[in-house]
């Protein structure tokens, strides 16, 4: 079985790009980001303080059903979980330790047995070090704000200021936390899109993976 980890900063397009790879490659695909989101939701939605970390873990410990909660979510769901209010927590319910130790145990457990592409902030480093293929794939700050900003342009009504704000913000959190820092993980190759198109970037990884010569 083959995996492939891509990390990188938020709004780099990860999750794009690890689907449409996926499907170039015919693997499966897992979106860790979501399942942290995932996470965020269902705190706020049982109305967690979500600063209280004893309690928001005391909470995901006891739900021994939180697990196949995951194999539920449906496209409403996820238009949820894309809410402002769960993007501007979700970094703080991924840096506490119980949440990342529940749901890395749940990623390797899916990732076990199946050729897949996982992309999050720790996956090379943490979740799959021993992946076969690993990249960080990352884009300029104002770049990554700009596609945001186009992406969410007619449900959200932040300007790009304000995106560009609070990726700046996410980045600081996400590299300075204490547990899972976001890193450039071990032999990954790095790819900067600032400049790419999706299919530029994904054609760059193909070529990383079978060869500039067999890329599909």
């Amino acid at each position: 079985m083959t995996a492939i980890t891509i990390d990188g900063p938020s709004g780099a397009g990860k999750s794009t790009i690890a689907k449409k790879l996926a499907n170039r490659l015919g693997y499966e695909y897992l979106d860790t980001g979501a399942m942290y989101r995932y996470i965020t939701l269902y705190l706020i939605n049982n109305k967690i303080d979500l600063t209280n970390k004893d309690l928001v873990c005391k909470l995901i410990q006891k739900n021994g059903t939180l697990k196949d909660e995951f194999k539920l979510l449906d496209s409403e769901t996820n238009m949820d979980i894309r809410s402002k209010q769960v993007t501007r927590n979700v970094s703080l319910v991924s840096s506490y330790d119980c949440v990342r130790t529940f749901l890395v145990e749940l990623q390797r457990e899916i990732s076990d047995n199946t050729d897949i592409v996982l992309d999050g902030r720790d996956i090379g480093s943490v979740v799959l070090p021993n992946a076969e293929f690993k990249f960080y794939l990352t884009a300029s700050e104002q770049e990554r704000a700009r596609r945001r900003h186009l992406q969410y342009k007619d449900s959200s009504s932040d300007t790009y200021e304000e995106i560009l704000k609070d990726i700046i913000r996410r980045d600081a959190y996400d590299m300075n936390r204490e547990i899972s820092p976001l890193v450039i993980p071990k032999n990954a190759t790095i790819i900067d899109s600032t400049d790419l198109t999706i299919k530029e970037t994904i054609d760059k990884m193909l070529g990383c993976i079978l060869g500039e010569n067999n890329a599909i």
